[in-house]
């Protein structure tokens, strides 16, 4: 005899309400389809992850949604703010929305005026275990990427809010007793998905590209290095996670490829696991990813640029094959 669950949509909603601040705790979504509508003046925290998350009519709300595994679509809401992770990400008939966004795909927005993006940055300790839930990568995050279907000639409907925004002075941590249970931080050096540069300006025209392959510490590994880097004043600009096979090795590590083909494959048909790939900016990045990289993980091997006018081909390189691997 099969028993199935009986889903109450009401437990996966919130709908018309205005003036209050509610929440999901940890395992209270589980990966459902989550619903919120017509809310005002509502601070509203998911700290679970769901299938997807469609957000109409809603203004001048706070939302944080923890990791969704497909679309979170906002429509005709403003004066919203908001933090989140999702596999995709579009807005619609909205205006004056500020999110501070993990997105694994080319955020869109369509009809939509003074829509502001930061990038995600968030932690608790059951967070983490969401975004594998979610399937979802914590190194594939294309925040500052936006695609605008509807533009304007003369006009830009969204923008970057400045890199030093404090995310709690835009989505504050909650401030009832049941949500204040779950252990939140929004500092930087905390936050589960590393808080990237994205599509800004950059400040040198030195970059280092920093791959590392899958292994036992290979997140922990990548997370030492970002801070360790991070913590010595370069920047991270981007990040990304992705599976790479023998021929991809060739063309994008060139003559340094056989150094690497037995960290991606074991015999002909079993590859190992997605690399990690991590792009660092500042005068002296390549020498000061190198420095790092043979100090404290010299035990463990990577690829890093070799030079200043290498990297720069080492970065267009491999993220030109992670754009076409991932399908954009």
């Amino acid at each position: 005899m099969c028993l199935f669950l009986q889903v109450d949509p009401k437990d996966y909603m919130f709908s018309g309400l205005k003036d209050e601040t509610v929440g999901r705790l940890p395992g209270k979504v589980a990966g459902q389809q989550f619903l919120i509508q017509d809310c005002e003046n509502c601070n509203i925290y998911i700290f679970d992850h769901s299938a997807t998350v469609t957000i109409d009519d809603c203004t001048n709300c706070v939302i944080f949604l923890g990791p969704v595994k497909g679309s979170v679509f906002f429509r005709n809401c403003r004066d919203c703010k908001s933090a989140l992770a999702c596999q995709q990400f579009r807005v619609r008939d909205c205006r004056k929305l500020e999110v501070f966004l993990c997105c694994a795909t080319q955020p869109i927005i369509e009809s939509s005026t003074n829509i502001k993006f930061g990038c995600f940055q968030w932690y608790y300790p059951e967070l983490a275990f969401q975004f594998k839930d979610a399937g979802l990568s914590i190194f594939n995050n294309t925040w500052s990427n936006i695609h605008d279907f509807t533009p304007v000639s003369g006009e830009l409907n969204w923008s970057l809010l400045p890199e030093d925004a404090v995310i709690q002075d835009h989505v504050p941590l909650p401030t009832t007793e049941e949500l204040k249970a779950v252990r939140l931080s929004t500092e930087a050096s905390r936050s589960i998905v590393p808080v990237s540069r994205g599509q800004r300006q950059k400040n040198s025209d030195e970059s280092c590209l920093v791959v590392l392959f899958a292994g036992d510490y290979t997140i922990a590994n990548a997370r030492k290095l970002i801070d360790e880097l991070v913590g010595k004043g370069f920047f991270l600009v981007q990040t990304k996670e992705v599976s790479m096979k023998a021929e991809d090795a060739q063309r994008v590590f060139r003559e340094k490829a056989p150094d690497f083909l037995p960290l991606l494959n074991k015999g002909t048909f079993w590859m190992i696991g997605p690399v990690i790939a991590l792009e660092f900016n500042g005068d002296g990045a390549v020498e000061g990813c190198q420095l790092i990289v043979n100090e404290i993980f010299s035990g463990t091997k990577m690829f890093v640029s070799e030079s200043k006018d290498a990297a720069s081909g080492d970065v267009d390189s491999f993220y030109n094959f992670a754009d076409i691997q991932m399908g954009k």
